[in-house]
């Protein structure tokens, strides 16, 4: 299918002054920028830069950004599922994975994460996409946030539902491994009934539970 990506940038007021919400952002651009030294919580600033851009260069890949001049402060990414992972097994076209989101730590509580998700999700730009994320607490800044699992958990829920982005069942082990993990979904309203069908058929290996 053709991936038609929109444009979109807003300017925010925050202690720091004025930051930008922008994308989905091209590979050329990120590679100017910088990554700020708090971005961590995945991997290196260096090597999340790195993966950024290779995710800003696939036809699917979206990169939304929050910049502070032209350091990036937060960032979310789209992409297919990994080919390794269940929910690539249905071969869909129409399902994109919101991969992750983070915000350096002397951004946050700035409502970031919402005006980035807000942004990747304007003018009905995803409407054709089932998006879906899997939310694992072993992925969660517990430590610095001071937040408890459950705490954390209903922080991501409210974060998701920005975008309508719902809780749905599944049999996957991973997410099953803790009560506190969860797969939150958005069905676009432009998806058809037969790809809700085949994703039902990927979130429940075990026909009973479906």
């Amino acid at each position: 299918m053709e991936h038609t990506k929109m444009y979109r940038v807003h300017e925010m007021a925050a202690r720091h002054g004025n930051l930008t919400v922008e994308g989905p952002v091209l590979e050329s651009y990120l590679r100017d920028l910088l990554m700020h030294k708090q971005l961590d919580a995945f991997r290196t600033p260096r090597e999340q830069h790195n993966a950024l851009m290779d995710i800003a260069s696939l036809p699917e890949g979206r990169v939304i950004i929050a910049r502070d001049g032209n350091v990036i402060v937060g960032y979310v990414t789209f992409h297919y599922p990994d080919e390794c992972e269940r929910w690539s097994e249905g071969g869909m076209k129409n399902l994109l994975e919101l991969g992750a989101i983070e915000v350096a730590d002397d951004y946050r509580y700035a409502g970031l994460g919402k005006q980035m998700l807000r942004t990747a999700f304007e003018d009905g730009q995803l409407d054709d996409y089932i998006v879906f994320t899997t939310e694992y607490y072993w992925h969660w800044d517990l430590k610095n946030t001071q937040m408890t699992v459950w705490d954390y958990r209903k922080m991501m829920e409210k974060l998701m539902k920005t975008v309508d982005m719902v809780w749905f069942a599944t049999d996957d082990p991973e997410i099953c491994a803790h009560p506190a993990n969860c797969l939150m979904v958005r069905v676009g309203s432009r998806v058809p009934l037969s790809s809700a069908e085949k994703f039902d058929r990927v979130r429940f290996r075990n026909r009973f539970m479906y």
